[in-house]
């Protein structure tokens, strides 16, 4: 699999800017806990081979850093394909209205491209380059919040700069209660 299938596993969650007023600094707010997560990715993207999806649960905690213009989440799920354990900074950028998100795979320690963007009409979208397999491609990160306590979140790939996508993450996430 490559980084970039794995690169926004950690980006769990977002929110909308209107869960936290106009403030687009405030979007993650509604993220901030621990969630139990399930997975499914797709274990070989962009490839000319049938589909596989490999399947994985585990939790996610997000943490605020930085008076909430950062956060960290920390994500670890495992099934019968494996284990990932992972670390994803989210930081806000202001001068830019906009927020990247960064993942590192905890099993290599490398950050991968971030992706950047923010929340319109209840949906957060970001977009970002990367490589898989050597060959450049898109990658766009989308979050559906669908409740308080539950989101949905697609990771797609693009080989032909963004006129087609195949998606090969999606996971969903409910809000742990204490």
């Amino acid at each position: 699999m490559g980084l970039s299938a794995l690169m926004l596993i950690a980006t769990a969650a977002s929110g909308d800017a209107s869960t936290s007023g106009t403030d687009p600094q405030r979007a993650f707010d509604w993220e901030i806990g621990t969630w139990r997560s399930t997975v499914r990715v797709l274990a070989e993207p962009l490839s000319e081979s049938a589909d596989q999806w490999l399947q994985f649960a585990g939790t996610s905690t997000v943490r605020p850093l930085m008076d909430r213009r950062a956060n960290a989440l920390e994500f670890e799920v495992s099934g019968p394909d494996g284990r990932i354990d992972a670390l994803n900074l989210r930081l806000y950028e202001p001068q830019a209205q906009r927020w990247s998100l960064t993942f590192v795979n905890m099993r290599d320690g490398l950050l991968t491209p971030s992706v950047y963007g923010g929340f319109r009409d209840g949906v957060g979208e970001f977009h970002g380059d990367d490589q898989l397999g050597g060959r450049p491609i898109k990658v766009r990160f989308l979050v559906f919040r669908q409740g308080p306590d539950e989101a949905r979140f697609e990771q797609a790939f693009s080989a032909d700069g963004g006129a087609t996508w195949e998606t090969n993450w999606v996971a969903v996430d409910r809000r742990v209660r204490r």
